[in-house]
């Protein structure tokens, strides 16, 4: 019985040490996939899409939200930091990120104006 509930113990033991490194490396790995690239608006700009550089927007989209508070700005000054949009309407810009590093998904930067053509919101979009 003593026997018993050593080998118990010890078999509880050893799962929960390899569940726990399992865990550690897991999330060493997952965070070894957060890149953040500091905002400039030239390379912003200047972006295309390629296999070198698939999410370099979407790798300064933290950066740009600390540099840049986006509320607030004019179309004016959006269009001087971030260049012309992708897709656009009276009230909306969309800007292409690149891939979001989750599978296939792409992102979108959605910029919002009032109807003093100021940013009233803006979203980040995965997918």
């Amino acid at each position: 019985m003593r026997n018993a509930k050593r080998y118990i113990v010890k078999k509880i033991f050893t799962y929960g040490l390899l569940i726990f490194g399992a865990t550690i490396l897991i999330g060493l790995v997952l965070r070894g996939n957060v890149v953040q690239e500091s905002f400039e608006p030239d390379r912003w700009k200047n972006w295309v899409e390629s296999e070198s550089e698939p999410s370099l927007r979407w790798n300064m989209m933290n950066s740009l939200r600390e540099k840049h508070p986006l509320k607030g700005m004019t179309k004016t000054e959006v269009l001087e930091l971030l260049g012309e949009p992708e897709s656009k309407t009276e009230n909306e810009f969309n800007y292409y990120l690149g891939a979001s590093k989750r599978g296939i998904s792409t992102g979108r930067l959605t910029i919002l104006f009032d109807d003093n053509n100021r940013v009233s919101d803006f979203s980040v979009w995965d997918g």
